[in-house]
């Protein structure tokens, strides 16, 4: 890896249209909706100076299935929306899966349900984690919290759907979209990988024809097909967990959070270690495959904070990971409501 310029200031968005661009991404359909605007608006322009094609699309229903073309002839391809935006693309991002096509799908999370308003939420956790759409797959979920990994991330989004075959979601919130940090852009050489792409719709003069579906309607050959994306997911969760840790070998309480929510709980865990109190902190960068081996060996007394900014749901996460759900408590608000660092700080004083 090297650096490629000296530091620029760009906001989260921003961050995640260069990000692409320089893991080879090549088409980009979406649609407008607020808080992930910047993204269009930043490859409506760069796009087509590295050689692209930018797609406004006259819906997330046309753009999610824009990108379904694009993939399967063989682009590095990618889309972005906000939470009612994605509910829109989910059954478009299911053919996806079915058809076992790589793509990148950026979501910043804003209030909901419904239309909601355009604060920053991770109320999608559920939807982005466990399917979504129809019908047994997943995608893999990176969770970035600065925009320094938001750039990384999607890189690294962009590798393993090639590597895999399969959608990655980049989840974010408005915060990080929106918030503005020093960028470091850098030259991997890992993303400059190309992966053979047999299966592409790209012609077939001397082959026999490709096909990307994810219809099957002879007896038994679907499932069969299931089985085999089984077998890959299984792959993905023993190779792909990733997630950090900090204070973690003498914590008594340890505060569980990703993204943006995880910024605010490193600075309640600085005060909390100041007063006295042995937190630890485990931020989960993978959502799927949920980073459980992050559990594993935690000491059978340790209690788990989860800090979210929704009502609970990658609480459900932490509870299976660990030996008993009674250790874990929960702090969350929703609807563009944050936990402050006072808050954090008040309730593991509570847990003692």
């Amino acid at each position: 890896m090297k650096r490629t310029a000296d530091k620029i200031l760009i906001t989260g968005n921003e961050a995640i249209a260069e990000g692409a661009l320089d893991a080879g991404c090549r088409f980009y359909s979406g649609y407008p909706i607020t808080p992930q605007n910047e993204i269009p608006a930043y490859m409506s322009w760069r796009m087509p100076q590295e050689g692209g094609v930018f797609i406004q699309a006259e819906s997330e229903l046309s753009a999610i299935n824009m990108l379904f073309g694009a993939s399967a002839a063989g682009a590095r391809v990618m889309t972005s929306s906000s939470s009612p935006g994605v509910s829109l693309k989910q059954e478009g991002i299911s053919y996806i899966a079915g058809a076992e096509l790589p793509a990148v799908i950026v979501n910043i999370m804003r209030g909901g349900p419904g239309l909601g308003n355009i604060w920053p939420s991770q109320a999608d956790y559920f939807q982005a984690t466990k399917g979504g759409g129809h019908g047994d797959y997943h995608m893999i979920v990176l969770a970035p919290a600065s925009v320094q990994e938001a750039y990384a991330l999607v890189k690294e989004g962009f590798y393993l759907a090639d590597k895999y075959r399969t959608p990655v979601m980049i989840l974010g919130d408005g915060i990080l979209g929106q918030m503005m940090e020093p960028l470091l852009k850098t030259d991997d050489r890992k993303y400059k990988k190309e992966f053979k792409k047999g299966w592409a719709l790209t012609g077939a003069k001397g082959r026999p024809p490709n096909i990307a579906k994810s219809f099957y309607m002879n007896e038994g050959v679907l499932e069969k097909f299931n089985l085999k994306l089984q077998k890959k997911y299984s792959s993905i969760q023993s190779r792909e967990e990733r997630w950090e840790g900090l204070f973690l070998k003498d914590a008594k309480v340890v505060l569980v959070a990703y993204g943006t929510m995880a910024r605010i709980a490193k600075a309640a865990l600085q005060v909390l270690r100041k007063s006295g109190i042995k937190a630890g902190l485990i931020r989960p960068i993978t959502l799927w495959p949920f980073p459980k081996k992050a559990f594993n060996t935690r000491a059978p007394k340790t209690r788990y904070l989860v800090i979210e900014m929704s009502y609970g749901q990658m609480v459900e996460d932490v509870m299976l990971s660990v030996s008993d759900k009674k250790k874990v408590s929960f702090l969350g608000r929703s609807g563009g409501g944050v936990p402050s660092e006072e808050d954090i700080i008040k309730r593991v004083k509570s847990l003692r």
